[in-house]
Formats: C-alpha cells, structure tokens, sequence
C-alpha cells in the first residue's frame, strides 16, 4: 500500500472548529516566543478536546519544549478518536491487516494520520529510553507501509543491525 497516495482528500485541519479556537491557535503561535503559548493551547483545548487542529497544536508544543512524555500523551489521544472514525480497534497492538484495509475504505488520511501518530509515539518512546515500546510500534507501522512512504523502517535500521526486543514470549527482529 502506498500511503502517500491521498489525494483529494480531507486532513485533519479541514475539520471544523468552535468559535474562538482558531484565534486561540493563532494567539497560541504568536505568543510562542514568549513562553506563553501553552496557555492558549490549553484553552483552545478545553473548547475542543476531540480537534485535530488543536490536539496537533499541543502535541507540537510538546515536542518542540522537549516535553516528549506529554506529546506521546497527546498522540495516543489522536490515536483514540481516530481509530473508532475508521474501524480501527481500542489499542494499536491489536491493529491487524483487516482493520487497515477497512480504514482505507473510510477514510486513506486518516489511516495515514494514525499511523503517524503512532511513529511518532514510537520515536519519542526510543528517545526516553523505551526501546522495546518504541520498536513494537515501528514494527507495527512497518507492517502495514510495505514502501515505507512513512520512513519508521528507516527509523529502525538507524538504530543499528538486528535491534531484537522480547515481545510477550516472541522475538521480532528488526534489521
């Protein structure tokens, strides 16, 4: 499957918004600088917790202050309100080849933002040290973009030859 084949269809920013939350995401941006842009963000949140445009906002912010345990917070939220949108199940270890062809059907952007939020879950796992969690979720994202358009193969084999993580009495080898 190539998951850069999207044309033509929406992204998570053409969701709609609440009055007031794109100016908050604005305030937010320009406030940066100054430190004091997660207040804006955290207010734009309590008006629109299910937002993509306000949960990649956050997530974002995270990521950049090098808050990587706050942004994995943030991902897995992403990944909890998209999952149901495309038929995907509760936990993304149970995600099976099934799930994902009918996602695809749903929905090809939001299967591909899924899997991103869960590599990007998987990076910041490898950066705090959470090597096995980290590789179990590249290995999934790994399955499922055979062209590896979304680069969590390359991630793996960045991290050097034969990295092998113990995975509920089975081993997976990631070269």
């Amino acid at each position: 499957m190539d998951l850069q084949d999207f044309k033509g269809q929406l992204m998570y920013f053409d969701e709609p918004m609440p009055d007031g939350v794109g100016d908050l995401l604005q305030q937010a941006s320009e406030a940066y600088g100054e430190g004091n842009a997660e207040w804006y963000l955290q207010q734009a949140y309590s008006i629109a917790p299910e937002n993509m445009t306000v949960l990649v906002g956050l997530y974002r912010f995270y990521y950049y202050q090098h808050r990587l345990a706050e942004a994995i917070d943030v991902a897995f939220q992403v990944m909890s309100r998209v999952a149901p949108t495309i038929g995907f199940p509760d936990h993304w270890e149970k995600l099976k080849f099934e799930h994902l062809a009918w996602g695809v059907m749903e929905s090809f952007t939001r299967v591909r933002f899924y899997l991103l939020a869960l590599k990007g879950a998987a990076y910041m796992n490898l950066r705090l040290g959470n090597i096995a969690d980290g590789v179990r979720m590249l290995n999934k994202v790994v399955e499922f973009d055979s062209n590896d358009r979304l680069g969590a193969k390359a991630l793996l084999q960045s991290m050097g030859p034969a990295v092998v993580v113990a995975n509920q009495n089975t081993e997976t080898a990631v070269c």
